[in-house]
């Protein structure tokens, strides 16, 4: 297992920072006209996850890891989504859609087991104290159960 000493060090962010040089690359063949519109909004989506996951792990504390890589994950559904749409529109043709399709699943796959390994980390753990059934009572022969809403402590007043 590789050490994590910085958040360029996780392969969730590794593959979507191919996703995000991929799409770079994609829009470069799209018409000019298009640059302010699904060009600029696929250019974006495809900059969040890498952000929120930077983000995320610069927080130091797990849940809110959780929450940064969530919003990242949306973001590549969101670039998958812009995919279609330029799929749709006959900015790419249905190969060109396939293979950067892959290439986001992969990523929100790599990314869903990070979230998975912080959730684990994040597990609650029990704060409150239990205690086993004890003896209430002045006879040290007579062990009772807790009291309950069933079964109250009947205390000498």
């Amino acid at each position: 297992m590789a050490t994590i000493t910085h958040f360029r060090d996780l392969q969730c962010w590794q593959k979507c920072r191919e996703v995000r040089q991929r799409v770079r690359i994609l829009v470069k063949r799209w018409p000019g006209e298009e640059k302010f519109r699904l060009t600029d909004q696929i250019i974006r989506s495809s900059r969040g996850p890498t952000s929120h996951i930077a983000e995320g792990y610069g927080r130091f504390y797990e849940k809110e890891n959780i929450r940064f890589c969530r919003i990242a994950r949306g973001s590549l559904y969101e670039t998958q989504d812009h995919l279609i749409t330029a799929n749709d529109d006959g900015f790419i043709d249905e190969d060109v859609l396939k293979e950067h399709f892959e290439h986001v699943e992969t990523a929100i796959r790599i990314l869903n087991g990070y979230l998975r390994y912080l959730d684990t980390l994040s597990a609650p753990r029990s704060s409150s104290v239990s205690e086993p059934p004890a003896t209430y009572d002045a006879q040290a022969s007579v062990v009772r159960s807790p009291p309950s809403p069933e079964a109250p402590l009947i205390a000498d007043l």
